[in-house]
């Protein structure tokens, strides 16, 4: 496994090792003892244990997010595409922070195996690049509807720049991330 630093401190591109033959491939999803000591190695804290496993199919053009819980149910993410494509953001939302409201994306998809870990105090989103994008994900703690919070996705002071498939002209929201309150306006996460 190897981690790559990305702008945005804290948040990491993981590369798992692919071995291939005639047969096909095969890679280690998640090894805890490696992940920890990879994060060790550039620096980082190793996450709370992983509580839940999440997966969710989606249309091109769908976006989720930016999304986020609040403590005590603060919640770390590794995601990944298991098939299809997506563009993941992870944005610093925390308080305090030197890098609040900054913003990193990284191509996910079932070619290139890559996954994102998102820590605590990060808002998290994608945009489904193909139909039938399947995009999984574990978090350091449970889902809590009232711990759970949202930013708008295309909050000028952030300045995402969502990609959109070829063909979709705007994004496809779920009511309550069109609602959603712009980061000044947002419940937010303090500084750890």
């Amino acid at each position: 496994m190897k981690l790559i630093p990305t702008d945005l401190p804290g948040v990491v591109i993981v590369e798992p090792a692919v071995f291939t033959d005639e047969r096909g491939w095969f890679s280690e999803s998640f090894n805890e003892p490696r992940f920890h000591a990879a994060l060790a190695g550039l620096g980082l804290p190793a996450p709370r244990a992983f509580l839940q496993d999440n997966h969710s199919c989606s249309h091109a053009g769908v976006l989720r997010g930016l999304h986020y819980q609040l403590p005590p149910h603060a919640q770390g993410k590794l995601v990944r595409v298991v098939k299809g494509a997506a563009f993941d953001v992870a944005v610093d939302i925390r308080a305090g922070s030197p890098h609040f409201g900054r913003w990193t994306g990284v191509l996910l998809n079932a070619e290139n195996k890559r996954q994102l870990w998102v820590p605590e105090g990060f808002a998290h989103g994608f945009v489904s690049l193909e139909d039938d994008t399947h995009f999984l994900y574990k978090t350091t703690d449970v889902y809590a509807k009232d711990c759970e919070r949202s930013i708008r996705y295309d909050d000028p002071a952030i300045g995402v720049q969502w990609p959109l498939p070829p063909g979709v002209a705007a994004a496809l929201l779920a009511a309550k991330d069109a609602a959603a309150p712009l980061l000044a306006q947002a419940d937010l996460p303090p500084l750890r």
